[in-house]
C-alpha cells in the first residue's frame, strides 16, 4: 500500500478506483449480531467507501473519507461506532455531527438497524422541536446524532455534556462549512475529549477548510478516498426538456404519468413550491411541498408521507432537500434549472445513489438556454443538452484588457 500527500498536507494510505467485488462484514471481522441485523435489511456485501473504511474504524484509528453522498458512508461509521461502545459507556459516548435536520433523523435511522445489538440508545438533535424533550434523550443515550447549532444551545444550558465522547464523526463535512457551520464546528470540537477519542471525517472534498479541520481535530489519521474524476452522478440518466411558460406544466405532468418511483422536484422559491404542488394535486397527482416556512412537525410528516410513497411527488426547495437521502428517489425534476454547477450535482445527487439508476430532468426555458447549456457543457453533459434539441453556447467571453488598453477577449471566470 502506498503512501503519498494530498494537496491538503494529509496523509494518503489508500486511494483506489471501485472494486469488481464486494467483501461482505464479516470478512472486515463485524460480530455475527451486527451481521444479522444487517442481513434483516438485504445488507451483505459492501459498498466501495465501507470496504475502505471499515477495518481502520473498526481498529479505533482515526479517519479521513471523501466520497460522494450517496455511496452508502454512513454503515461505513454506524458499524464501527455501534462494535466499539458499550452500554456500559457513560452516554453519550458517540456523537455524530450533520449539516441538517433531514439527514440526522436519517442517519439515526440507519444506526437503529444495528444499535439494538449493542442495547445502544440513540438519540437526535435538531431545530424545531422541543428542545429540553430532545435535552432530556440525548442525556441518557449513548450515540447522539446532532446538527450543531442545536448541539450547542444543549451545551450552553447545561442539558448536555461532551465530555465523555469517545468517537465523534462528522458527516457531511463540506456541506457543514458551505452552510456557515465552521465556528459552531470549532467550539464543539473543542469541548470533546483530547485524550482517547477516535474522529472520523466523511466529505465530497477533503481540501480546503475541511482540511484545515482534518489537520486540527485527528490525530495520525488515513484517509481514504473513492477515485471518482467524474463531475456528476455518472449512474444518473441526464435529460434536458426545452419548455416554455405555457407548457412547461403539461410536459411535467406527461413525464409524471410515466413509470417512475418517488419524485423529487426542485423550485426556486418557497411560493413556486407551494403552487406547483397545489397543481400538481389538482392534476391527480399524490403530491406535497416541503419548504423552510413549514414547521419541523409538518416537514417531518411530509417526508414519512414521501419516504413510504404514500405521496409520491415531493416539490421542495433547495435548501429543504439538503440532506435529503432516500434510496427510492427514481427522477428528480428541476422545474427551475440550479443556479451552478455545484447545485446541479447536489440536486441530481439525490437520485441514483449507491450504484442505483435514476434520472436527472432539467427543464429548460428559452431565456434560460444559455446559461444552463453552459453549465452542461462544463459538466460534460453537453451530449445530454444538445439530445433535447438545443445548442450548447459558448463560453461568454469579457473584456479583460489592462489599465493601458489594448486588452483582449477572454473567458469568464467561473462565478
Amino acid at each position: 500500500m502506498a503512501s503519498s500527500s494530498s494537496p491538503s498536507g494529509l496523509p494518503v494510505e489508500t486511494v483506489v478506483e471501485v472494486s469488481a467485488r464486494d467483501p461482505v462484514f464479516g470478512e472486515f471481522g463485524v460480530s455475527d449480531g451486527v451481521v444479522e441485523a444487517l442481513a434483516l435489511r438485504n445488507i451483505d456485501a459492501t459498498f466501495p467507501i465501507q470496504a475502505l473504511v471499515l477495518a481502520d474504524a473498526l481498529a479505533g484509528r482515526d479517519v479521513l473519507a471523501k466520497s460522494r453522498t450517496g455511496s452508502g458512508k454512513t454503515l461505513a461509521f454506524a458499524v464501527p461506532m455501534v462494535e466499539r461502545l458499550a452500554r456500559e459507556d457513560k452516554p453519550p459516548a458517540g456523537l455524530i455531527l450533520v449539516p441538517t435536520r433531514e439527514l440526522a433523523t436519517q442517519v439515526a435511522d440507519e444506526f437503529r438497524g444495528i444499535a439494538d445489538v449493542g442495547k445502544l440508545r440513540v438519540a437526535t438533535v435538531y431545530g424545531g422541536v422541543s428542545i429540553s424533550d430532545q435535552g432530556k434523550r440525548a442525556k441518557h443515550a449513548e450515540i447522539v446524532v446532532a446538527t450543531p447549532g442545536r448541539l450547542l444551545d444543549l451545551v450552553n444550558r447545561r442539558l448536555l455534556t461532551l465530555d465523555r465522547i469517545r468517537i465523534a464523526v462528522l458527516d457531511e463535512a463540506d456541506r457543514m462549512l458551505d452552510m456557515g457551520f465552521l465556528p459552531d464546528v470549532n467550539k464543539i470540537m473543542q469541548l470533546l475529549p483530547a485524550e482517547d477519542r477516535q474522529t472520523m471525517l466523511f466529505s465530497a472534498t477533503l481540501d480546503g477548510e475541511v482540511g484545515r479541520i482534518a489537520r486540527a481535530y485527528t490525530n495520525d489519521p488515513v484517509r481514504h478516498e473513492i477515485v471518482d474524476d467524474r463531475p456528476v452522478v455518472s449512474d444518473a440518466n441526464h435529460r434536458f426538456l426545452p419548455v416554455t411558460r405555457e407548457n412547461r406544466v403539461d410536459l411535467l405532468v406527461r413525464e409524471l404519468a410515466a413509470e417512475r418511483g418517488l419524485t423529487l422536484i426542485f423550485c426556486r422559491t418557497k411560493r413556486g413550491v407551494d403552487e406547483l404542488a397545489a397543481t400538481l394535486v389538482k392534476r391527480g397527482f399524490q403530491a406535497q411541498a416541503l419548504h423552510g416556512d413549514m414547521s419541523q412537525p409538518a416537514r417531518e410528516r411530509a417526508l414519512a408521507r414521501f419516504d413510504s410513497g404514500k405521496m409520491n411527488v415531493l416539490v421542495a426547495t433547495d435548501v429543504a432537500a439538503r440532506g435529503l437521502d432516500l434510496d427510492d428517489i427514481t427522477h428528480v425534476v428541476n422545474f427551475d434549472p440550479p443556479d451552478d454547477d455545484k447545485a446541479y450535482v447536489h440536486r441530481v445527487g439525490r437520485t441514483a445513489r449507491a450504484g442505483r439508476g435514476g434520472t436527472g430532468l432539467t427543464l429548460v426555458l428559452p431565456e434560460q438556454r444559455g446559461d444552463v447549456s453552459r453549465m452542461a457543457a462544463r459538466l460534460k453533459l453537453h451530449i445530454e443538452f444538445e439530445a433535447g434539441g438545443m445548442k450548447v453556447h459558448p463560453p461568454r467571453m469579457v473584456y479583460t484588457g489592462g489599465r493601458r488598453g489594448g486588452g483582449i477577449m477572454g473567458r469568464r471566470r467561473r462565478r
